[in-house]
């Protein structure tokens, strides 16, 4: 009994195919039945085709007739512009400190807009100066303000937190 052969990915073509009688289906959609495997390769070779097992599950597996380059071909294809449409999420951060003024808090929260509306993530950080440690609350509510402004569009995906001289939040697009 010969070993089986190595796992490879995609289904299994001509040779590979080990089934005594397969369920073959010609390449306009016509169905041939039940036949033996040699007959479908001279059909096959005939016709210019090649087999390809389409369900190897069924008993017997069902075979169709195709030009197998042009399937793997239009595969990739479809593969390439399923990748193309993906979108990878960033996280985007903005760095204030506590004591920011009105219109340089208006300027960031346009680009955190501009941010959401690509469908990225935001990371809010807060940076703590000297003194300013002593005065955390008004970081806390720097950062309330700035979630109460985003409340429409974003959620909180982190809550607010102290790292060291750091407050960070992380927010994400609704």
């Amino acid at each position: 009994m010969p070993a089986p052969a190595p796992a490879k990915d995609g289904p299994r073509v001509n040779e590979e195919i080990f089934a005594r009688t397969i369920l073959l289906i010609g390449a306009d959609g016509h169905k041939f039945g039940e036949i033996g495997t040699e007959d479908a390769r001279a059909i096959a070779e005939e016709q210019g085709f090649d087999l390809v097992e389409v369900s190897p599950e069924a008993a017997p597996p069902v075979v169709k007739l195709m030009d197998y380059g042009k399937f793997k071909y239009e595969q990739q294809k479809k593969a390439a512009e399923a990748r193309k449409k993906q979108k990878v999420i960033e996280i985007k951060e903005i760095k204030m400190r506590p004591t920011i003024d009105d219109h340089d808090y208006d300027v960031k929260m346009r680009s955190m807009r501009r941010f959401f509306d690509e469908g990225d993530k935001v990371k809010v950080t807060l940076r703590f100066r000297g003194r300013e440690m002593a005065h955390q609350h008004l970081g806390m509510q720097l950062l309330g303000r700035i979630q109460k402004d985003v409340e429409p569009i974003a959620k909180i995906e982190q809550f607010p937190k102290i790292e060291g001289r750091q407050m960070m939040m992380v927010l994400a697009p609704r």
